[in-house]
């Protein structure tokens, strides 16, 4: 029964991550699709060969490059720059100084109207063109690394430094980022040097691999730079489709009014609406061109407000009103020159062709009447699209007499470019948004003045094209009480209320809104044919929190999910430093009729594939960490039992053990645990959050299964590399005594740790002798079982001798069994160490690649940090007598309760800060090493404590 449970216990794991690794791969398909234009350019790259040594000492392993868009653009410049303005473009994680290209092409492209010609949207106000620059970093693995990514920092301050050189005194330079790249932008920070900082997909407030602590600590040197600092900082994020980082992590924290700091989600940024993925950040069409007019309009401002003004203009996301809301005068006129509606109709204007005011009664009658207004093509105030057409709509109220009426303009509460897709249609386009599409929306309240009140929609420079609809209504935002937990019942159905106005809110209050959480909403038709000749069909406009807007088309293509999802609250984010989230969206349409009567219903419920997916890609680096965790408690049991008879078990027989205990006692205990409101940083940082408490367990479960699997797959490395080493070198000879080399090797090796190699090589090297002892000492066991069990018969006077000498062939078998079984357990811990070394590995390996031999790496030169592990390895490959000497105060405080305390470490810590697992597991091997080894490595007597 037991094997049988260890079996069912790693197949069930394995089915469990391939379920979850379709529900990841699923997610950017459908929960926030991908639709960019594809960009286009003429690249060419210019070396900066005068940014050397004698700026940098790192200028040997980076380098400086100048973007030149062949023919647009012209050849670098000698001398003193006064005719362009520079900007920086750092890469990220792998990145290249090539993803400059899409960015610095579009800002030429918008500059020149042609070759070299000055486009008259800028030689009117005698703006400058744009010298883009670009840090080349040989694609460095810097977010796994933290002295890479301080190596990157300065040379990019050396950098800035250079560029501002060959420009006049006063000039500032303004400064983009993509992923790991916005980190070193903002630790550039700060600096009078810097205009504005623009980052893309950049992981601001959590490290995307939290392997090195040197990450952590400048992480938290950077929310107190960005507190402190005043520079503009916009935070461009991808949102789901982003499958590099967690796009919470991008969303900026909360700072004071006074200071411009704005995160923008691609799916809400005017004229995009869509994901974006992590790399296609960078060229996708309808993002990197409002990032190049926002780098040409940032050249011609000076004060700190005006670059703000510019960066909100052309990176809205219409979760805030636009500096200037109000552009028109009062005005007063008589009611003969104006058109009056009815009172409860609303203004519908098809292919508008001529110039009128049009007045919409307001009820005397509480409560407060919303106002909504859709213009299509045109503008209200200065919100449009970019290629929109003249047509011009204002928003007044009016009051007056029966013969004349005065009219103020109208503030909105909102004011911003929506989509109007196309029915039955993919949304978002997959070739992306045009600049001329969207529905400028704006919403108000009509204030309660008496008689003789309306509100006024003033149309201008009325052509035939476009459209106009504006309606009032009484409706509230419709409050659905419905919890979490009655949806784990079945789909929430709710009911549209029926009334003349132009948006319906809904808002559920007791809804857990989560990034870990999903929400599926199916209306009732998938085919609307009556709304396919609508103005604007039913739109879903999903605002989770001021940060984050999805829309989603209502007439929809069939079989397409609307899954709605936000990126606040989430693991391990402070939420204190956040607004708050909550499931709230609002339905917009022209409401005619018809198309009404066809969307009456629709359902609401928990989308389990797309929730699993975001458990997924949340938590992967939790179930490494579980994984050692469970690793650790499988040791911890060993030692308890050698506690109790003397002798260590086999790993199996271990792992048999513990699945006992995972069902009575571990995954009961978790979910304990998970309920507790622990802080962010620890445990799997949901804070206690009930409706999540099964994701304890289940993570719980596929580690425990994984760690069964990786012990079979250890099982047949050995078995291959013990049948190899036999067939290669033979039987493996026995030093019967201390080699002479040993102290003299781990001295040339903690040198060239200390001088060239970083201390992961070692440590990969010490996971490989030991694979390599334990599959010999397997070896060397099985002869000597063979050789007794084929001797049954001895001398009896021998016998006698070798009892005396206590060397009898079943004490040498019983200690080679008990060593073996300790170093199997051993090299199971070690295995489970290897993910929390081999990103630091891999980096120094692709730096070596990149930036040739002879570059220096640094940090990750302590060989204490691997010491113990050497020595461990190293005394474990020839000790004749027992591996560990039990030490005298063991009888009260067992060495078992150092890998209880490391199993808690893992589970507790692990998942937000992993590289404690390492530390913790090197301060354990070196008590077992002082205590348990000490003076025998060299061939000293035991310790006596």
């Amino acid at each position: 029964m037991p094997r049988f449970a260890v079996f069912f216990l790693g197949l069930s794991s394995l089915v469990a991550v391939l379920l979850f690794y379709l529900a990841s791969s699923d997610i950017s398909k459908n929960l926030s699709p991908q639709g960019c234009r594809m960009s286009w350019m003429s690249p060419s790259y210019v070396l900066q060969a005068d940014f050397n040594s004698t700026w940098s000492p790192l200028a040997r392993r980076y380098s400086l490059w100048l973007y030149r868009e062949v023919v647009w653009d012209s050849p670098q410049a000698e001398g003193l720059r006064q005719g362009s303005l520079p900007v920086l473009f750092i890469p990220g994680n792998a990145g290249s100084s090539h993803q400059v290209r899409s960015i610095a092409s579009s800002a030429s492209r918008q500059y020149f109207s042609s070759p070299h010609v000055v486009s008259p949207a800028f030689s009117a106000r005698s703006s400058r063109p744009l010298d883009f620059y670009a840090v080349e970093f040989n694609e460095d693995l810097s977010a796994f690394h933290g002295s890479t990514l301080e190596s990157q920092i300065s040379y990019t301050k050396a950098a800035i430094a250079y560029i501002l050189s060959m420009y006049p005194p006063e000039t500032t330079i303004t400064i983009m980022g993509h992923s790991m790249g916005g980190i070193v932008a903002t630790a550039l920070l700060p600096s009078d040097k810097i205009s504005a900082i623009i980052t893309m997909s950049t992981p601001h407030t959590l490290p995307p691999a939290r392997f090195d602590s040197r990450i952590d600590q400048l992480y938290a040197r950077l929310q107190q730079t960005l507190d402190e600092d005043s520079t503009p900082i916009v935070s461009i994020c991808g949102g789901a489709t982003d499958m590099m980082i967690p796009s919470e992590s991008c969303i900026l924290p909360r700072i004071r009014k006074d200071v411009f700091r704005r995160t923008v989600f691609t799916s809400a940024l005017e004229g995009a609406w869509t994901g974006v993925g992590h790399r296609e950040m960078v060229w996708c069409h309808q993002v990197r061109w409002r990032v190049a007019r926002a780098a040409l309009e940032l050249g011609a401002v000076k004060t700190l407000h005006s670059r703000a003004i510019v960066l909100d203009k052309w990176l809205r996301d219409g979760h805030s009103l636009p500096p200037k809301v109000i552009n028109s005068d009062e005005f007063e006129t008589s009611l003969a020159d104006v058109s009056t509606l009815p009172l409860g109709q609303k203004l519908i204007l098809k292919n508008a062709n001529a110039p009128n005011i049009y007045l919409l009664p307001v009820s005397d009658e509480p409560p407060t009447q919303r106002l909504t207004v859709l213009v299509s093509q045109g503008s209200i105030t200065s919100v449009s699209a970019e290629n929109h057409i003249s047509l011009k709509v204002s928003v007044f109220t009016c009051t007056g007499s029966p013969v004349s009426v005065r009219c103020a303009p109208l503030q909105p509460e909102t004011l911003k470019l929506v989509p109007n897709p196309i029915p039955a249609t993919d949304f978002p386009v997959p070739d992306g948004s045009d600049e001329s599409e969207g529905v400028v929306l704006f919403e108000g309240y009509a204030p309660r003045r008496g008689a003789h009140h309306w509100i006024g929609i003033k149309v201008e420079n009325a052509d035939g094209q476009g459209w106009v609809s504006a309606g009032l209504d009484f409706s509230k935002s419709n409050t659905v009480e419905a919890s979490t937990l009655s949806l784990l019942t079945g789909p929430l159905s709710i009911s549209i209320p029926e009334h003349g106005g132009l948006s319906t809110s809904f808002t559920f209050p007791n809804l857990l809104s989560s990034a870990l959480l999903v929400y599926r909403v199916t209306p009732q038709r998938f085919s609307m044919p009556s709304c396919s000749e609508s103005l604007m069909p039913p739109l879903l406009v999903h605002t989770s929190s001021p940060e984050e807007t999805h829309y989603f088309p209502l007439a929809k293509v069939p079989n397409k999910r609307i899954l709605l999802h936000t990126h606040l609250a989430a693991p391990f984010i402070d939420q204190s430093r956040h607004f708050p989230s909550a499931l709230n969206f609002t339905i917009y349409s022209s409401a005619e009729s018809e198309c009404r009567d066809e969307f009456a219903t629709f359902s609401l419920a928990i989308d389990w594939s797309a929730t699993l997916g975001r458990w997924a890609s949340r938590y992967l680096m939790t179930l490494i960490a579980w994984s050692y965790g469970v690793t650790a408690t499988i040791v911890f049991l060993a030692w308890s039992h050698q506690d109790q008879i003397g002798l260590m078990t086999g790993v199996g027989e271990c792992i048999s053990r513990y699945a006992n205990l995972l069902l009575r006692y571990l995954l009961p205990g978790s979910v304990v645990l998970s309920v507790l409101p622990l802080p962010e940083t620890l445990y799997l940082g949901n804070k206690g959050t009930l409706f999540l408490t099964p994701i304890a367990p289940l993570l719980l479960f596929i580690a425990s299964g994984i760690v069964c699997v990786s012990w079979w797959v250890l099982c047949i490395l050995l078995t291959i590399t013990g049948e190899t080493s036999v067939f290669i070198f033979g039987s493996r000879r026995e030093n019967v005594s201390v080699p002479k080399t040993t102290v003299f090797s781990l001295t040339i090796i903690c040198a060239a740790i200390f001088l060239f190699v970083p201390w992961q090589v070692a440590y990969v090297g010490c996971w490989v002798l030991h694979l390599y002892t334990c599959a010999s000492s397997i070896q060397q066991l099985s002869i000597l079982e063979q050789q007794t069990d084929a001797v049954p018969l001895v001398d009896r006077s021998r016998r006698h001798d070798m009892e005396l000498q206590g060397n009898r062939p079943s004490d040498i078998r019983d200690t080679k069994r008990d060593n073996l079984n300790h170093n199997l357990h051993l090299l199971l811990l070690m295995t489970w160490l290897l993910p929390l070394t081999a990103p630091v590995l891999a980096v120094w390996v692709r730096t070596l690649l990149t930036a040739g031999y002879t570059t220096p790496f640094d940090g990750d030169h302590n060989f204490l940090a691997v010491l113990p592990f050497l020595v461990l390895t190293d005394y474990a490959s020839w000790v004749q007598g027992k591996l560990f000497d039990r030490a005298s105060f063991e009888r009260h405080v067992s060495f078992r309760w150092l890998f209880a305390a490391l199993a808690a470490t893992a589970f507790l810590f692990g998942s937000r800060r992993p590289y404690l697992i390492l530390d913790c597991a090197r301060v354990v091997a070196w008590i077992i090493v002082i205590c348990t080894i000490g003076r025998r490595y060299w061939g000293g007597s035991p310790w006596r404590f």
